[in-house]
């Protein structure tokens, strides 16, 4: 037909249009990414006059690009790379960064505490499936010492088991001729303790039920344990032994299994969510918990290696771990003003 428009790129050569649009804006999208490139690596400071200047501009300009690239239906990797360039340069002008140091403060200042106390009900679930765990143990043990050998692993027990004597039990809570098998046997343990402590946590979205499987078996074992000395008189001092580090360690593992039941909890009644999106939600408060109780390990593992290891003395024993029981709850739980708590 004549005086009819010839047949332009994009319905004659859609490949052609897509390079034609990247060869007239490809230079602002590099520098864009130069620009970030800069600023991600350094802070705003790294940037010079122009450049500052320049940035938003460059970012509603890829903004564009974007736009046109998907109402055009361009190639899907030009479109992967306007995005992922776009959301790098949102997050810069309107994130908020926040330095690495006033971030770990507020962690230790507010979110951590927090997210321990929101945790209170499956904390208090624990706490009393460690006792019934431990004290279902003892009866059994006390009554058939071959209970001990189903609950405690030969590798854990290392000769602390219903064959040995009094002296040789007493030995192992106070004796300092073999002070490598004690190092051993509280490496043993600490790890043991670290692994239910991660699995109780991990396992959590089963509906719950592994992490309170695990607390109660870990209640079990102490409560093997204490029906082992007590006969012989070495209760005081077996509770003495395990307090130094244990008052952490253990209230780190109820930690653990509170936060996994957390999220077991919201996947069985996820309430009007989906089971993903509540099961997320809790694994984000969750989360926060367990990388405290982490530092809450290593900080068992110090008193551990270096507290129970030297101080022979059950007062001591029993202060050093009631000290850190005391601290650790009035860290958690005492009132703080300032940021909205919960």
């Amino acid at each position: 037909m004549i005086g009819a428009a010839p047949p332009t790129a994009a319905q004659g050569d859609p490949a052609a249009t897509a390079r034609r649009f990247r060869e007239a804006h490809e230079a602002d999208w590099r520098r864009l990414d130069a620009v970030l490139g800069r600023a991600e690596r350094g802070s705003l400071r790294s940037l010079d006059t122009d450049e500052l200047m320049a940035l938003p501009v460059l970012y509603r300009q890829a903004l564009s690009s974007l736009s046109v690239a998907r109402e055009t239906s361009l190639d899907r990797a030009l479109v992967d790379y306007l995005e992922s360039l776009c959301a790098r340069a949102y997050f810069f002008l309107y994130g908020v960064r926040t330095p690495a140091r006033t971030r770990l403060a507020q962690f230790f200042r507010h979110d951590w505490p927090a997210a321990v106390r929101a945790l209170w009900p499956e904390t208090l679930a624990a706490l009393l499936l460690t006792i019934a765990g431990a004290i279902a143990a003892f009866v059994l043990v006390s009554h058939d010492a071959s209970w001990f050998f189903s609950i405690i692993p030969q590798d854990l027990a290392n000769g602390r088991d219903p064959t040995a004597s009094a002296a040789q039990l007493r030995e192992t809570l106070y004796g300092n001729g073999d002070k490598d098998g004690l190092s051993i046997f509280a490496t043993f343990l600490f790890t043991h303790n670290a692994q239910v402590a991660i699995f109780a946590f991990a396992l959590g979205f089963a509906f719950a039920l592994p992490s309170a499987l695990l607390i109660v078996f870990n209640g079990c074992m102490l409560g093997a344990f204490f029906a082992l000395f007590v006969p012989h008189g070495l209760g005081v001092g077996l509770g003495g032994w395990l307090a130094i580090h244990g008052t952490t360690e253990i209230l780190a593992i109820l930690l653990a299994g509170a936060a996994g039941m957390r999220i077991g909890r919201a996947v069985a009644f996820p309430g009007a969510s989906s089971r993903l999106r509540a099961a997320a939600d809790a694994g984000r408060a969750s989360a926060t918990v367990m990388a405290g109780v982490v530092i809450m390990l290593m900080v068992a593992g110090i008193l551990e290696g270096i507290g129970r290891q030297r101080i022979d003395a059950d007062g001591l024993r029993y202060a050093v771990g009631g000290g850190a029981l005391i601290l650790w709850l009035l860290y958690f739980y005492s009132p703080r003003g300032g940021r909205n708590d919960d």
